[in-house]
C-alpha cells in the first residue's frame, strides 16, 4: 500500500506542481480561472481535493513553500511527502485522485512553418536556418 502511494503521489506532482507555480499560494482558493492550461487546472483540482479550498494566506506550508520557489526540486519533494501522508489518512483521496488522472489529458499541438510540439523541451529546440547552437 505505501509503495502504491509513492506511485501515486509521484504521478500527480507534474500537476500540482504546475499550479503551485501557476496560482501561488492563491492554488487553493475557491476562485476559479477558465484561462489556465489542462494540466494547471487538473493540478489545482487534485490539490483542492488533497488540501480542500482555502483563502490565499492560509495554506499548507508545503504548497506556500512550493510557491515561494516552484522550480526547487527539495520543496516539490516535500510536497509530495505531504501528499502521501494525506494519502494514507484518507481511503477515499487515493481513488478520487486516480479518477483524476485518468480523466487527465495531454494535448499537444504544433502550428505554423517548423513548429515544434512537445509535452515538454528540456534542452535547445530550434527550427530556425543557420542556427548555431553553444555552449
Amino acid at each position: 500500500m505505501a509503495g502504491e502511494l509513492v506511485l501515486l503521489a509521484g504521478e500527480i506532482s507534474p500537476y500540482v506542481t504546475a499550479a503551485v507555480g501557476a496560482y501561488g499560494g492563491a492554488v487553493l482558493a475557491r476562485v476559479r480561472d477558465e484561462a489556465a492550461d489542462a494540466t494547471v487546472g487538473v493540478g489545482r483540482r487534485m490539490l483542492q481535493r488533497i488540501f480542500g479550498t482555502r483563502e490565499a494566506g492560509d495554506v499548507p506550508q508545503p504548497v506556500a513553500d512550493l510557491a515561494a520557489d516552484p522550480g526547487d526540486p527539495d520543496l516539490q519533494a516535500a510536497l509530495r511527502v505531504a501528499i502521501r501522508a494525506r494519502l494514507a489518512a484518507d481511503a477515499g483521496l487515493a481513488g478520487d485522485l486516480r479518477e483524476m488522472l485518468k480523466d487527465a489529458s495531454v494535448s499537444v499541438t504544433a502550428s505554423g512553418e517548423r513548429s515544434i510540439a512537445a509535452q515538454s523541451i528540456t534542452g535547445v529546440a530550434s527550427t530556425g536556418d543557420g542556427a548555431a547552437i553553444t555552449r
